[in-house]
């Protein structure tokens, strides 16, 4: 995994969307939150797609995590085709511990047991997204990958990255652009 630090490098803190025209079936459709992007490479999280049938309970009881009362369960989300067994929250800044990493000032990143356990008990930051996996590139990787027409990006901003409707997500970020899905070719050019 790329060293995460914070930084105010090309892509951190932006949604990377995948073009229509991907071919890779672990990306198509996606959005993705960039963590860090920088000479080391980069690393950022699938926001819009689901990890199976894992729910929070699940993963709380897998980690031994003991829970007073029901809460709402809390979707797991599919952040990536690295690491698939490795927990991140993407959250609100709200929510800052030993460990956490601030991308900006409304979203951080925690990949702590500490976490998890403060939101079971109603104490974790205001909004959050669960994740498990994540999607990493190494040096010069995604830059060659954006010059072929892989990806585009927009600024992110808190409402779309958090809201729970996943099925529009990724028009819906397309849309941030201000152009639609029509113009948008898979092929690399100059016009």
């Amino acid at each position: 995994m790329p060293h995460l630090t914070k930084s105010s490098d090309y892509l951190t803190g932006q949604l990377l969307i995948a073009m229509p025209g991907m071919t890779d079936p672990r990306f198509q459709r996606t959005v993705i939150y960039m963590c860090a992007h920088n000479e080391d490479g980069a690393m950022g999280l699938v926001v819009n797609r689901l990890f199976g049938s894992v729910t929070f309970e699940d993963l709380l009881e897998q980690l031994e995590i003991e829970i007073q009362e029901p809460l709402a369960n809390m979707p797991v989300h599919y952040g990536g085709p690295v690491e698939s067994g490795r927990g991140f929250v993407l959250h609100s800044t709200d929510y800052v511990r030993d460990g956490t990493l601030v991308v900006d000032d409304e979203v951080a990143l925690t990949a702590t047991i500490d976490i998890l356990r403060a939101i079971s008990e109603d104490r974790g930051p205001r909004r959050n997204i669960l994740l498990l996996g994540y999607a990493g590139w190494g040096p010069g990787q995604l830059d060659a990958e954006i010059q072929a027409n892989g990806w585009l990006n927009v600024p992110c901003d808190e409402t779309l990255l958090f809201d729970p409707e996943l099925d529009t997500k990724w028009e819906r970020s397309i849309a941030k652009l201000g152009v639609s899905l029509s113009m948008l070719s898979a092929e690399a050019g100059h016009a």
